[in-house]
């Protein structure tokens, strides 16, 4: 794997041609980043019509999960938005927030920065901005969102733990976030993990789903809860793009597993070391609605 300047310089690269790609294309690759495939699939995105707020202009087909829907966002909120792109996330939840509250996107791809501030502008919101910067070192001060939400995105990141760091200082005492992102339950061939497509692609640089919650919860964060997960499937011909078909076949029949999932965390009213949380207390839920009582 490459160093961290350069697979960050390789996703920026990416993601600025991304935003320039209609949402058909991004929905039939891994997260709009690797080769399209000849089938029609829409390997990880969720659909966002019907949701309240949706903007199809914002959306360029590349999360893995609705994760506004799980984030309990109340009017008046501040909510920041981890890789906002061209603003959809960020357009569902002001619409929950309202026009009393604020949404701030954050994106260091200066074409999707580009995209999102036409499409707010377009809008007409007054409480939406978008910042160009780094989700592991924020511009934005600390203590000040009581939501944040992210989709498909920290996966991207080399150092995720400096991510879920930075989160918890920018979140508000009580503050909660509403993150969607791919995991992995096994480890992925070597081919896969060492392209740089792939990585661009949301894939080979994904946690294992342990280490992953592990993370969070060793930042100090509470009330941990999944509320969805998804297994992810990679078409065929895509696969075979990086594995023989022998390598490919014995991949399917691996049991490795490719998930998107939703997390739920809750940062403590007080900053203090507290009990952790263990691995086997998370709730391990698979489709979890919203205000049902099993989140």
């Amino acid at each position: 794997m490459k160093n961290e300047h350069k697979l960050k310089s390789i996703v920026k690269e990416r993601y600025g041609k991304i935003a320039e790609q209609g949402k058909a294309e991004n929905a039939a690759s891994c997260c709009g980043a690797t080769v399209s495939s000849n089938k029609i699939y829409n390997i990880m995105m969720d659909d966002y019509t019907g949701t309240k707020g949706y903007n199809e202009h914002a959306d360029l087909g590349l999360g893995c999960g609705l994760p506004t829907k799980f984030a309990k966002i109340n009017k008046g909120d501040t909510v920041i938005d981890l890789g906002s792109g061209a603003g959809n996330d960020c357009f569902v939840a002001r619409r929950e927030t309202g026009s009393q509250g604020k949404v701030i996107g954050i994106d260091f791809t200066p074409a999707m920065i580009q995209k999102a501030r036409s499409n707010v502008e377009k809008l007409g919101y007054n409480n939406v901005e978008f910042r160009e910067g780094d989700i592991d070192d924020m511009p934005v001060n600390g203590d000040v969102a009581d939501v944040i939400v992210s989709n498909c995105v920290l996966n991207l990141v080399p150092d995720k733990a400096k991510v879920i760091s930075e989160i918890f200082r920018v979140l508000k005492p009580g503050g909660h976030f509403s993150i969607a992102d791919i995991v992995l339950v096994g480890d992925l061939p070597q081919a896969l993990v060492q392209d740089a497509e792939m990585y661009a692609g949301c894939v080979a640089g994904a946690m294992q789903k342990s280490d992953y919650l592990q993370a969070i919860t060793g930042q100090g964060f509470e009330n941990i809860s999944l509320q969805k997960e998804k297994p992810i499937r990679i078409p065929e011909d895509i696969l075979e793009k990086y594995l023989s078909k022998s390598e490919a076949a014995q991949f399917n029949k691996s049991g490795i597993g490719i998930f998107s999932i939703t997390v739920y965390a809750e940062k403590p009213y007080v900053d203090q070391q507290k009990p952790k949380i263990k691995l086997s207390e998370l709730q391990d839920i698979s489709s979890c609605e919203p205000n049902s009582g099993c989140c």
